[in-house]
């Protein structure tokens, strides 16, 4: 595939892709109100710190990590895994291999361009955030606040990669779905989606750190509530940018493998 078609390509498929996610305002609306979890754990925890400190985490602590993992969740999540899993299941993918680009810029475009509608959540959170008890444990440092920038996209391209992986399963799993599930849980517990790591068993704890699932959510929210910072912050997004880059290389070998026994089968 041609870099250069595909860069002179991107704009027309970002507003195609944001054309599309007007067109079905509705699925994506329900889309978007499956990542409220963390209001539900918000409510769970300030309760449970309502009278005393839990561990290290105050009310305002609780609400600062809530609210910001709302945040990172709606700008870095993806539904790319459903989307191939389809396309495969029912022979709509020959249609996007017969295009000069890469099936993984079109998916990409898809995907980004939902994030000004979804920054439409995010923001207003970040507002709450700002104005409430726990905007005085926000990154109040101009490196952290570069790294978190760093860290926001390190997040997106590991999860979508990832999920691109698990989709591309289809060519080999009739109901690969169904590892998505499993992906789903073991993701909400390693990745603090549920309840921070930091109050986590050690042993999970450690689990997290040498898998993937922490530099999707976690490491972002961590530094954007001030719990990660300096140099410790800066290896962990160096981590986070080392397992994308993985994820990238699996993603495309698993692609061209697929493809293989996708085209040998006469689809």
């Amino acid at each position: 595939m041609n870099a250069g078609a595909t860069l002179r390509a991107m704009p027309t498929l970002l507003r195609v892709g944001f054309a599309e996610t007007i067109a079905y305002r509705a699925e994506f609306v329900i889309w978007m109100l499956t990542t409220t979890m963390p209001l539900v754990m918000l409510g769970l925890w300030t309760s449970v710190a309502a009278e005393a400190p839990f561990q290290s985490f105050t009310q305002a602590d609780f609400v600062a990590y809530y609210l910001a993992m709302l945040i990172v969740r709606n700008l870095t999540s993806s539904w790319v895994v459903w989307q191939i899993n389809e396309e495969i299941r029912q022979g709509t993918l020959s249609m996007r291999l017969l295009r000069p680009i890469h099936p993984f810029a079109g998916y990409a475009a898809t995907h980004l361009s939902a994030v000004p509608l979804r920054a439409l959540i995010a923001v207003p959170v970040a507002v709450i955030l700002l104005v409430s008890s726990a905007r005085g444990v926000l990154v109040d440092s101009v490196g952290d606040a570069a790294l978190l920038v760093a860290s926001l996209p390190g997040a997106w391209i590991l999860t979508f990669f990832v999920l691109v992986m698990i989709g591309t399963c289809a060519f080999w799993v009739e109901r690969s779905m169904g590892l998505f599930d499993v992906y789903l849980g073991v993701f909400s517990v390693l990745s603090g989606y549920l309840v921070p790591l930091a109050l986590m068993p050690r042993w999970i704890q450690v689990v997290a750190e040498h898998a993937p699932f922490r530099y999707m959510l976690s490491v972002p929210v961590e530094i954007l509530i001030g719990r990660l910072h300096g140099a410790e912050a800066a290896t962990q997004v160096a981590i986070q940018w080392a397992w994308a880059a993985a994820a990238v290389l699996g993603a495309h070998a698993l692609w061209r493998a697929g493809i293989r026994r996708y085209e040998a089968f006469g689809a």
